[in-house]
């Protein structure tokens, strides 16, 4: 289904795009729901957000939080290390040099 006829099938691309933009909108609607049921209740002073200012609570929080998935290259790396490979990591690691090379200091 991926690939109809040697090319990606546009239509089956267009299902994917408008459904992550369906599922991101719900998801921002959640988040403005759950803001503004509980955090005016807890906290006395803060206002309720909109739709918009909600879309940019998630991006800071991606921000400063992360979430991007931006260590699991690493997390790979080292799966696909044998217990060599591993070891001389750990020992760089220990040394002070974790992930830079001989060469390069």
């Amino acid at each position: 289904m991926r690939k109809f006829f040697g090319r990606r099938n546009p239509a089956v691309t267009a299902l994917k795009v408008t459904i992550k933009l369906i599922l991101g909108a719900v998801l921002v609607w959640l988040v403005m729901l759950l803001w503004n049921w509980l955090i005016p209740a807890v906290f006395s002073g803060v206002r309720t957000i909109d739709y918009w200012q909600t879309v940019g609570l998630i991006v800071l929080s991606r921000v400063l939080f992360g979430g991007g998935g931006g260590r699991w290259g690493a997390r790979q790396r080292w799966h696909g290390m044998n217990d060599e490979e591993r070891a001389q990591f750990k020992q760089r690691f220990k040394d002070g040099r974790c992930g830079r090379d001989e060469a390069a200091q």
